[in-house]
């Protein structure tokens, strides 16, 4: 479930009375905000928004410790992807560092003075542990992307925010650097907001590891060496998900066809870009309770196709390098090179798939590469993009479509009508719907 489909503000409000004041959970909630709450309660956070997260570094700190912290060269990239954006619409957009330190704090200026009442300012700590159920802090906690609104976060001084986080990953060695937040009013509370955090995560990883070289061993979670070929650009296996149910993995000259969960193991795997524990990957795959045992022998069926060269446990992880298509996508967006991402793109990530983790993932692909081809406005992309079944019913890039194209001809007025059949009423501007009306005058 997204925030989005959670319960409403007043239910809310009534939830977290009744947790704070009585035993036992409230039903209704999602599961990761009862788990939250759970571990805020056992960590004494103060639920009432009387003790505000503490400042740990002082603005005299702060400067030297942002200036070599990782997260500093992707910067001006999260300005880019999430500033100008939360600038306009009234939010702020923050970053911070792996224990929760809020490094940089952006965006609307009345915002940002309505954030610091709550003490969500650069140098204070916004850990689960510290600031109770708040995006950045529980992503940093569970270890991937959340939303968390209104009401369900655990102290109350925040219940007049929601916010989306994503947490951000060393490229090589998995280790999270840090998070990317957005918090704000009730437009952060939609997909959109929780797929831009995830797609600027994923960029600034992969303009992270544009900059990393490889050196000393290379070595899997649990120490094992890596699979052959992990050292060469060329090494390693090639995963293949895009536009397929069942995914393609190519290793040592043999070419695996999986079956489509055992696609969404190893898309997930190759996601994580680590290890991962059987419980949460457990989570990643359904909303629904996945008995441990079945997950066992759902792997070790896959470790028989794959071998143990390739796929580890304790926890769970790829131990080749991982050349993957929808990877490659995010990579070429993140040089901006549009249209070679566009040519690449052969469809939705495991379309059919519908495990949490790999739907938020697709979602957020799709918007990211969307945006981008929005962004660049070329009238060649443009029809690239709603040509194909993913980008035909778009009514934004059909009436982006509609403004490049040369003014009185019948393509112009085609994907002007095009835009404003698929647009909701009262959103298509006049113009566009003049060239609808011509349209149809000529084919009557």
């Amino acid at each position: 479930m997204d925030a989005s489909t959670a319960v409403s503000a007043d239910a809310l409000r009534a939830a977290h009375e009744r947790f704070v004041t009585g035993p036992g959970v409230p039903p209704g909630l999602r599961s990761l905000v009862t788990d939250s709450w759970r571990r805020c309660a056992a960590s004494g956070v103060s639920p009432d928004g009387s003790r505000l997260p503490p400042l740990r570094k002082a603005p005299e700190e702060l400067s030297p410790y942002r200036r070599t912290h990782p997260l500093a060269e992707v910067l001006p990239l999260f300005r880019d992807l999430l500033g100008a954006g939360a600038a306009d619409d009234g939010h702020v957009f923050a970053v911070g560092d792996a224990d929760g330190t809020l490094l940089w704090i952006e965006g609307d200026a009345a915002a940002v003075r309505r954030a610091e009442r709550m003490h969500f300012v650069e140098g204070a700590v916004w850990s689960e542990a510290q600031a109770g159920t708040n995006a950045p802090g529980t992503a940093l906690e569970v270890g991937r992307p959340v939303q968390v609104v209104t009401g369900e976060h655990y102290s109350s001084a925040a219940h007049g925010w929601s916010c989306a986080a994503a947490p951000v990953r060393d490229p090589r060695s998995g280790r999270v650097l840090g998070v990317v937040d957005l918090s704000g009013g009730a437009t952060i509370a939609t997909p959109p907001a929780l797929a831009a955090v995830r797609a600027a995560a994923l960029v600034a990883e992969a303009v992270l590891a544009r900059a990393v070289a490889p050196s000393g061993p290379l070595l899997g979670p649990d120490g094992q060496g890596l699979c052959p070929g992990a050292r060469g650009q060329t090494g390693g296996a090639r995963l293949s998900a895009l536009g397929r149910d069942s995914a393609l993995l190519e290793y040592a000259g043999r070419v695996h066809r999986l079956s489509p969960r055992h696609s969404e193991i190893v898309v997930a795997l190759a996601l994580e870009g680590r290890g991962v524990p059987g419980d949460r990957l457990a989570v990643d795959l359904s909303e629904r309770e996945v008995p441990p045992s079945t997950l066992r022998a759902e792997l070790t069926r896959l470790r028989a196709v794959l071998g143990p060269s390739v796929l580890g446990s304790r926890p769970y992880a790829l131990l080749c390098p991982v050349h993957a298509d929808f990877a490659n996508i995010a990579a070429l967006l993140a040089e901006g090179r549009v249209g070679e991402a566009l040519e690449r793109y052969r469809g939705p990530l495991l379309p059919r798939s519908e495990a949490p983790f790999l739907v938020e993932h697709r979602r957020s692909l799709e918007q990211q590469l969307r945006g981008a081809v929005l962004a660049v406005g070329d009238a060649g992309l443009l029809r690239r993009w709603v040509t194909a079944p993913w980008g035909a019913d778009d009514s934004a890039a059909w009436l982006a479509l509609a403004h490049r194209l040369p003014g009185g001809s019948a393509q112009r007025a085609a994907a002007a009508a095009r835009a404003h059949a698929l647009a909701p009423a009262g959103t298509v501007p006049p113009q566009v719907a003049r060239h609808a009306a011509v349209l149809q005058r000529a084919r009557s």
